[in-house]
């Protein structure tokens, strides 16, 4: 089922607007420039994505002024992201959400960000997915692109927007896939003119919303993946830091799209995320997952390595499996021989966490086994013991 495309009032511009699923929480999705919320669904893995995440909150997707199904913007200036604030703060009115989660990607970030610091009371929590607070270095932000690549970043998307060569930038994992280049093209062209989405992104280079993290008060999930070259790994690090409960989920890949790479990863990170934001007190006893791992056949390995090289293998082994551990918010109890403990709060985390240290380890020349045992556990001055 795909929904009906309706339109919030703005004055006298149309904000078109869908809504779908009925999950006990609202969850706005913020795409920025390239938004359609009409050819959206056109493209599988996209129908995919967004019907998971109607499967556990109330999705409610948009155009800004200037993209998609919604009215353009003024010719001669953008709106300022403020006022792109006030789309999403019309659509909700339109809808009668009160307080929603944001998700926001790339270029819908700055709105998200402000929007939260503005009105607190409406902003649930906050999903970041390959987004900062700034993109272009300054003396006090390192961690920004250099001018020079900036301006060669315009020249390059002026030049490919709306072709199916924009796909070796957005999804560098589907540029051999004709198919999916040629549908993601016909998105983008529908999406925006290459004119304005040059003007857009220009704007999002010189933005700078730090000002406004500090003062974001909800729960926020930052999401990047660790080879996407649009937003580094310390541009999200940096929100971290700076956003009071917030944090991080590193993800492999070089996509920025979301729906191209680790799709599974993604969508229970933020399942997950949505699910705790009402909160509560900590208890002594807590349901928990805990995850036992070992190595295949490692006696007979460990024999045709070799004493020095197999205790190479087990410390890689050990750094790999800590690293994905706490990449899924998990906490590593204990390494034994071949085989290591840790618990997770919940059995998705650990069985996503169990698969990506599966993945990781083959690049070894191992195999693991892991084994999962959901139940109650105590919390005893900070360690964990297994309950009946």
């Amino acid at each position: 089922m795909r929904p009906t495309t309706k339109f919030a009032k703005l004055g006298n511009d149309r904000v078109g607007y869908q809504v779908l699923g009925q999950g006990p929480v609202d969850l706005v999705f913020l795409t920025g420039m390239s938004s359609h919320i009409d050819l959206r669904w056109e493209e599988p893995l996209n129908e995919y994505f967004l019907h998971r995440l109607a499967s556990f909150s109330r999705l409610i997707l948009f155009d800004r002024r200037g993209t998609g199904v919604s009215d353009p913007a003024p010719f001669d200036r953008l709106p300022t992201w403020e006022e792109w604030a006030d789309d999403m703060r019309i659509v909700l009115d339109t809808v009668d959400s009160e307080r929603a989660a944001i998700m926001a990607w790339f270029d819908g970030g700055p709105m998200a960000m402000l929007f939260a610091a503005t009105y607190p009371e409406r902003a649930a929590a906050l999903v970041l997915a390959h987004t900062a607070a700034r993109y272009v270095r300054a003396d006090d932000y390192p961690q920004g692109f250099a001018p020079d690549v900036a301006e060669r970043l315009l020249q390059t998307v002026a030049e490919l927007w709306g072709t199916d060569g924009f796909a070796s930038i957005a999804a560098p994992s589907r540029s051999h896939d004709e198919g999916f280049r040629q549908r993601y093209g016909r998105y983008l062209r529908a999406a925006a003119r290459p004119r304005d989405v040059t003007a857009q992104l220009r704007n999002l280079l010189s933005s700078d919303v730090r000002h406004a993290l500090p003062l974001i008060q909800c729960p926020t999930l930052v999401l990047n993946r660790s080879g996407y070259r649009m937003v580094s790994t310390e541009q999200a690090r940096y929100l971290v830091e700076h956003i009071p409960n917030a944090r991080l989920v590193e993800l492999p890949g070089t996509d920025g799209i979301l729906v191209t790479e680790h799709v599974s990863e993604i969508l229970g990170s933020i399942e997950e995320f949505l699910n705790r934001i009402p909160g509560g007190s900590v208890a002594d006893r807590v349901l928990a997952t805990v995850l036992f791992t070992d190595i295949a056949k490692s006696t007979d390995l460990a024999a045709a390595m070799g004493d020095r090289s197999w205790k190479a293998v087990l410390e890689t082994h050990d750094e790999v499996i800590r690293d994905q551990v706490a990449r899924f918010q998990g906490r590593f109890i204990e390494s034994a021989g071949d085989g290591v403990l840790a618990t997770f709060d919940r059995p998705g985390r650990a069985i996503r966490a169990a698969a990506a240290i599966q993945e990781s380890i083959r690049a070894l020349g191992i195999d693991i086994r892991a084994g999962l045992h959901a139940g109650e556990i105590e919390l005893r001055e900070g360690a964990h013991r297994v309950g009946g």
